[in-house]
């Protein structure tokens, strides 16, 4: 669906489309509430802990088991996705590795996609196998390709925007501070989050398809295109001051989900889940502080992905 032009773009997204309108995300609240209260439970249960890693305890839990929920795939294979993914969006895996890895994932799904086949259930592959089945609308490569995509982009981008956006909150305490005297903020602060850390570096790679000069550069037509999304957000022609974070500024016109026929459908989820997660984290702990200096913060290699490979915090109430 991302390198599809129209038509095939539309009969693409229209078969997922449903499954993530905004009303319908918001119907999924008081379950990623719960899930979310739940591992704040068991981070609280870890208090003699000297520190824990708000990612893995948290920032990756609560979007990839969203995720499998809304699609089918059980929770428990999360931790298989989680190394799949990583292996996927790195520029630094040895290929043998990144073919192993995507292999795995393939083979995974082609089977899962089996065995729903014959037993259907209330989910989002089941759907898109009914689609496929009664109406040919999808081939054998289309379906695995979106259930590929739905996955890996369905908690990758919400689980750096989690992170990486507490990691800010932390690194910017008046803002922070101003976030937990007015929680009603909080609906601003995650669109100014968006922009600030960008969880996406650039947009999927793309070829111009007609002569065009931006910036006194002249772009050739099948020239190869890499649009920086984080460049944008940090745009001083748009933003003010833009490497200032800045919770009551108005981010409307941020790129992080993409602008145009391609913008992000799961852009509705994620931001309900931003809003959970942050919100849940402040009101539980009165005290969140880093666990090692900043400066030793790795981010992990990927010229598409921004995100952190692990994030130590201490907690209290």
């Amino acid at each position: 669906m991302l390198n599809s032009d129209p038509p095939d773009h539309e009969r693409l997204r229209k078969l997922v489309n449903k499954a993530f309108t905004a009303r319908r995300v918001e119907r999924l609240r008081p379950r990623i509430t719960a899930i979310a209260a739940g591992l704040l439970d068991d981070m609280s249960a870890q208090r003699d802990r000297p520190e824990v890693d708000l990612l893995a305890s948290f920032a990756f839990p609560l979007p990839i088991t969203v995720i499998c929920e809304l699609l089918g795939v059980p929770a428990a294979d999360r931790d298989d996705f989680r190394t799949w993914s990583a292996t996927i969006v790195s520029d630094t895996s040895a290929p043998e590795v990144f073919q192993a890895h995507a292999t795995a994932m393939l083979r995974y799904f082609t089977a899962l996609l089996a065995a729903k086949r014959d037993e259907p259930r209330d989910d989002v592959l089941s759907a898109l196998i009914a689609a496929r089945d009664e109406g040919d609308r999808l081939s054998e490569n289309e379906l695995l390709s979106m259930a590929f995509l739905l996955l890996v982009a369905g908690h990758e981008t919400t689980v750096n925007l989690i992170a990486s956006g507490l990691l800010a909150l932390l690194l910017n305490p008046a803002e922070l501070a101003r976030l937990r005297a007015d929680p009603a903020l909080i609906g601003g602060a995650v669109e100014e989050l968006l922009r600030y850390v960008n969880p996406v570096n650039n947009a999927t790679f793309r070829c111009a398809t007609e002569p065009v000069e931006i910036g006194g550069v002249r772009i050739s037509r099948g020239d190869p295109v890499l649009v920086a999304l984080s460049g944008a957000n940090r745009d001083p022609a748009r933003f003010g001051d833009p490497d200032r974070l800045d919770l009551g500024r108005d981010g409307a016109g941020h790129l992080a989900f993409g602008h145009g026929i391609h913008y992000c459908l799961g852009a509705p989820l994620a931001r309900l889940e931003a809003e959970i997660a942050v919100s849940g984290l402040l009101a539980r702990f009165g005290s969140i502080r880093l666990a090692v200096p900043a400066t030793s913060l790795r981010w992990r290699p990927s010229t598409l992905i921004h995100g952190l490979e692990s994030l130590p915090v201490r907690l209290a109430p």
